[in-house]
């Protein structure tokens, strides 16, 4: 179940960066894109049961995204916040 969660947050982040209305500078959606593939990946290793390794570093980083557009694109911060939820639901 938290595998669906993810998937569905990582569609919603999909969207944040194909929207047109919302401006993110190169380095917000360079990150965010790294975000993405790394989300992607995991989803692609949990598929396969493969044990994941605990990654303090991954939901730090997401959680420095989060400090980072919280005034600028709070949506997006309460994207990640969701992410951040799901995977500590998924162990990570």
């Amino acid at each position: 179940m938290p595998e669906e969660q993810l998937q569905a947050q990582l569609e919603s982040l999909h969207q944040t960066l194909n929207d047109p209305d919302i401006h993110l500078s190169a380095e917000e959606r360079s990150s965010l894109e790294a975000l993405a593939n790394t989300l992607e990946a995991r989803l692609l290793v949990r598929e396969a049961d493969e044990d994941l390794a605990n990654d303090p570093s991954l939901v730090d980083g997401v959680n420095l995204m989060i400090e980072e557009f919280s005034e600028r694109h709070p949506t997006l911060a309460a994207t990640l916040q969701n992410v951040v939820q799901t995977l500590s639901n998924m162990g990570i």
